[in-house]
């Protein structure tokens, strides 16, 4: 569009993805376990709305590549355990 400066979005979902995004930049440990919990809650708050709804599946595959980001993340980088290795 012709005269519109602002940059192209790369966030399809904001009611999450913004506290994910942060999440996933944070370098302070401390402060990426805050964004962590942060975006868990922002994701889990998005299931509980699209719930019901069966029109959601791009934004459900995206929640699910965004948990198993956030899984990694925190086994990677704030030690904790990896429950999927029992």
């Amino acid at each position: 569009m012709a005269g519109d400066d602002s940059p192209p979005s790369s966030v399809r979902y904001p009611e999450w993805q913004n506290e994910y995004q942060a999440a996933l930049l944070e370098l302070d440990r401390q402060k990426l376990a805050e964004r962590v919990t942060a975006a868990e809650e922002a994701i889990y708050k998005r299931l509980q709305v699209i719930a019901e709804s069966g029109d959601h599946e791009a934004e459900r595959q995206a929640i699910e590549d965004a948990l198993e980001a956030i899984r990694v993340l925190m086994r990677d980088k704030l030690n904790f355990p990896d429950w999927e290795k029992a």
